[in-house]
């Protein structure tokens, strides 16, 4: 029994690997989070490099309190892009950032309603040119994505 054969491992493998269960494994199996590469004769299940990288992202979007059936929408979503990790991590990172800012925005509107307007104005002030700026990147994403 080999560590690993070529760029597969075995269930057990995979799971220390991603530091979860085999269970966990055979969870997201059934669910059609992530999938076998192929069979051995003796009929082990073999999970490419790949699945590691698809747990390590399912691992990010839990701890954002996203569900498994999000995940498997955004999974299915970044299958269309060619297989590139770094993009998908990418957009992992930047799917969670907006996520966490969305929701710093709901927890701040309640706080600022309760400042003078003029002490709201000032705190406001700070994050304006950093904000404008993030507005204006996503902006630009998009518009190539819009002008294809």
């Amino acid at each position: 029994m080999g560590i690993m054969k070529g760029n597969l491992f075995r269930i057990g493998e995979l799971a220390k690997a991603a530091g979860i269960s085999e269970r966990t494994i055979d969870y997201y199996t059934k669910l059609g989070l992530i999938s076998p590469e192929k069979r051995t004769l003796k009929n082990y299940r073999l999970y490419s490099s790949e699945t590691l990288s698809t747990l390590e992202r399912i691992n990010q979007l839990k701890q954002e309190k996203y569900t498994l059936e999000e995940i498997k929408d955004r999974l299915n979503r970044w299958k269309s892009v060619p297989n590139d990790s770094e993009m998908t991590e990418k957009l992992t990172e930047l799917e969670i950032q907006m996520k966490q800012l969305e929701r710093n925005v709901k927890e701040l509107n309640p706080l600022l309603r309760e400042m003078k307007p003029s002490q709201a104005r000032e705190v406001l002030a700070n994050i304006l040119p950093k904000g404008a700026a993030c507005i204006e990147s996503l902006q630009i994403l998009l518009n190539q994505f819009t002008s294809m």
